[in-house]
């Protein structure tokens, strides 16, 4: 049998050479029958201002930086697609902020630093039972907990990976494999910790049933540059959807559960749990945000989810993104709706330790956002924390514009 580490060092070269392949594809001339299928260009525009006003810090984050990506689909006889696409990022204006790697470490941390970078390059094939992708792309998995692209920061978190989902019969379950080689992380190639290699393997099993869908997960992630970073995570969710009980327009739930454990070269000897909670009442376009999420402890250790689209969870302030070691709990409240063209949302967390309940504190979430039609859209956010002396208390705001091809 192959060792994994022959394994990984296989599939590293096999998908460096995919990814120059792809980017030759596309200024190479095709054959005839490729030419004659459809090819689609990509392109996105992000524009953001970003303050953070910290505690402990004499002057205040100010950070105006643009996101372009420009890049092309072309679909292939038999199925067959490849892609590339590259991500521009540039601050403007006074680099008034800590983007962590321009050495400006009197302001807080915006981390989107300056960057050129191919975001993504794969080979892909798909049918009605089957699909594939081969070369540098995203990986999301579920509601982005513990792998995804991390989308919210300029500089997208994309792996170097082979990921492959089967369907097995019509109304059977759904298995879903990925090997994750190398993350590109949102800190950039500049920052040492802005690329990790990895021997991961995702595997995912979900089924549709009558109340709802059900799936299985097993994250083994070896961090072969951070090896505290290697973690075993096993885990199950049951998630659905009711249209039309008798005390709202819609109803719906997440009840998840999962364990973690040390891996491959962790040198900590550890099993902490997770749990998340989520029901969601709706009436109409306005629907509550309610749930509850520990991240567990043993007392030393917390668990952590550092593939996680990690602005998505625990509050907008992102003072979690790493979880501390005795463990994060995290309770929240809040609505959300739409009216129009416009996006609204209010949410309050309450912070505090998994492993023996000390305060983190609290924080309010709000948005404001306008769909202006024609692929764009404006957005303002702002987050509120109070650490409640566990940490320093911040504040920050965006204006957010996007348009997208």
């Amino acid at each position: 049998m192959m060792s994994s580490q022959w394994q990984a060092c296989g599939l590293l070269r096999t998908v460096r050479t995919v990814l120059v392949l792809v980017a030759g594809a596309m200024v190479v001339p095709m054959p005839v029958q490729a030419q004659s299928q459809a090819g689609d260009p990509l392109f996105e525009l992000r524009v953001r201002h970003e303050s953070v006003d910290e505690q402990g810090f004499s002057r205040d984050a100010g950070a105006t930086t643009l996101r372009a990506r420009f890049g092309w689909r072309q679909h292939l006889a038999s199925r067959w697609t490849i892609l590339a696409e590259g991500e521009y990022i540039a601050h403007l204006l006074d680099e008034n902020f800590n983007s962590t790697t321009n050495g400006k470490t009197r302001f807080p941390v915006v981390a989107d630093p300056d960057a050129t970078e191919l975001n993504q390059a794969f080979v892909g094939y798909a049918d009605d039972v089957f699909n594939a992708r081969l070369g540098r792309q995203r990986v999301q998995f579920d509601n982005l907990r513990f792998i995804a692209n991390v989308g919210w920061r300029q500089n997208e978190q994309t792996f170097d990976a082979f990921d492959a989902s089967w369907r097995l019969g019509e109304h059977g379950p759904t298995l879903r494999y990925a090997y994750l080689d190398r993350v590109h992380r949102v800190l950039g190639d500049r920052n040492p910790q802005g690329e990790w290699d990895l021997d991961g393997h995702a595997i995912h099993i979900g089924v549709a049933l009558p109340l709802g869908t059900v799936a299985g997960y097993a994250y083994l992630i070896d961090n072969r540059n951070v090896v505290a970073g290697s973690t075993a995570t096993y885990g199950l969710r049951w998630s659905g959807t009711i249209d039309g009980p008798a005390f709202a327009s819609k109803f719906a739930w997440l009840v998840e559960a999962a364990q973690q454990r040390d891996y491959a070269r962790n040198p900590e000897r550890f099993s902490v749990a997770y749990w998340r909670i989520e029901p969601t009442l709706t009436w109409g376009a306005i629907s509550t945000l309610i749930g509850y999420e520990r991240l567990g402890s043993n007392g030393s250790v917390g668990l952590q989810t550092p593939l996680a689209t990690l602005h998505a969870f625990n509050g907008w302030a992102d003072r979690f993104t790493t979880t501390p070691t005795r463990g994060l709990e995290d309770a929240w409240l809040g609505l959300e709706g739409r009216h129009g063209v416009w996006r609204w949302q209010a949410v309050w967390h309450d912070y505090s330790a998994a492993a023996g309940g000390e305060a983190y504190g609290n924080e309010i979430d709000l948005m404001l956002g306008r769909d202006l039609g024609h692929g764009m859209a404006v957005m303002l956010k702002y987050a509120d924390y109070d650490s409640s002396g566990f940490s320093t208390d911040v504040r920050k705001a965006w204006l957010n514009f996007e348009f997208k091809y």
